[in-house]
């Protein structure tokens, strides 16, 4: 197992599995292998959701919302701290595939530019590619190296003048690797090139930091790893290039009408925001972040690194299953594959046990499970409040399927 070093002790969160359990009422109904879809809210972050949603259902939406103004306005803060951003390059929206839009669809691509990505790329990520194609853009899919993951000589060797953009999942969908992120940014900043990180699966799981990185937008979720409620996520957006990359489309809160016939962008990330929000999601996901924080990102990463290595190694020691996991760093995510039995039988099997795991299909990372010969994989996400128990539960269970 590959563990990112850091200076000072990890703090141990094995210690405290207990405890950050019992604050987290799904972990008394479900044996959650899901972190990578949804995650299980803690009691601190679904209270704020639901405390919300009554002083609307009380006050009125509108009212509700003045009233958190400032609660809502540190959230910023509170993504710039987990990013190593300023507030003013942070963008709240509805979800992270909007965030990574609003930025992708403002880059001008012109005919000859260059999209340069990875095998593993994510399915809607891959479309708005692939649609870039009809404005005389190409799409050229940078090989893997002898892990799995990008392959960096392969990324240098392919950089010139023309290529416009760098766009990489720093985690796939279907597989624990973690892309090389910071090798592939200071390629991409010496090329001249955007570098656009799909971070939906690894923020909250590990330590992110953009300038360490070197990327210029960042998108992610607050559902996942991160631990806050569905419908709500954040874009980050290099300073220097939030004025070269206008939003694609606004509304008054992404501008302001100033004349009958003229109007002024918001000169920060908002705008690449929308008026109408998820006030009480956004208010859940800032509780979220400053829960991760508290725990500390390098401690949620040793943990999830070890329960996963746990669980790679149990399941493949069942006969008949087999892992699919690439990369030479590897993280919370665990796909597998049953012989004999389709993904979504071993889904459904597991469900009606409460064992909770998602399964993945071409459709998602289609140039990946292509080349693999996948045609679905079982996928087990681990995240710090999994036990070793529960990972016994879970191949028991699989064990039995295969027996």
């Amino acid at each position: 197992m590959t563990v990112i070093p850091v200076e000072a002790p990890v703090r141990d969160l094995t210690l405290e599995v207990v405890r950050l359990r019992a604050e987290t009422p799904g972990c008394a109904e479900v044996t959650h292998f899901n972190h990578a879809g949804a995650s299980l809210m803690p009691r601190p972050v679904l209270d704020a959701v639901v405390d919300h949603l009554e002083r609307e259902a009380r006050t009125g939406g509108y009212e509700a919302e003045d009233d958190a103004a400032a609660r809502l306005d540190g959230i910023y803060a509170a993504i710039a701290r987990l990013l190593g951003a300023a507030p003013d390059e942070i963008a709240i929206v509805e979800n992270a595939t909007r965030a990574w839009d609003m930025a992708f669809y403002a880059i001008p691509f012109a005919p000859g530019d260059r999209i340069l990505t990875s095998v593993s790329e994510y399915g809607s990520n891959a479309i708005a590619f692939l649609q870039m194609v009809e404005r005389g853009v190409s799409v050229e899919v940078v090989p893997n190296d002898e892990h799995g993951q990008l392959s960096v000589a392969a990324l240098a060797d392919m950089l010139d003048e023309r290529v416009k953009v760098v766009a990489v999942s720093h985690m796939p969908t279907n597989g624990g690797l973690v892309q090389p992120a910071a090798e592939i940014g200071r390629l991409a900043r010496d090329a001249g090139a955007l570098y656009l990180l799909d971070a939906c699966q690894t923020i909250g799981q590990m330590p992110i930091d953009v300038d360490a990185i070197g990327c210029d937008v960042l998108s992610a979720t607050s559902r996942k790893f991160l631990r806050g409620p569905r419908g709500v996520g954040f874009l980050y957006v290099r300073r220097p290039l939030i004025e070269r990359l206008p939003p694609p489309f606004l509304d008054i809160r992404a501008a302001e009408w100033t004349a009958p016939d003229s109007f002024t962008i918001h000169p920060g990330a908002r705008r690449y925001e929308n008026w109408e929000s998820f006030v009480a999601g956004k208010l859940g996901m800032g509780v979220a972040i400053d829960y991760a924080l508290d725990l500390g990102l390098d401690a949620i990463w040793h943990r999830v690194q070890r329960q996963a290595d746990v669980l790679r190694r149990r399941l493949g020691e069942i006969p008949g299953v087999s892992v699919h996991d690439l990369g030479a760093v590897k993280g919370g995510i665990v796909t597998f594959v049953v012989e004999g039995i389709e993904a979504p039988a071993v889904q459904a099997a597991l469900r009606e046990q409460a064992i909770n795991v998602s399964w993945t299909s071409p459709t998602s990372t289609r140039w990946d499970m292509d080349a693999r010969g996948l045609l679905g994989l079982v996928r087990a996400s681990v995240h710090y409040l999994t036990t070793d128990e529960e990972i016994d539960r879970l191949c028991g269970a699989v064990a039995r399927l295969v027996g």
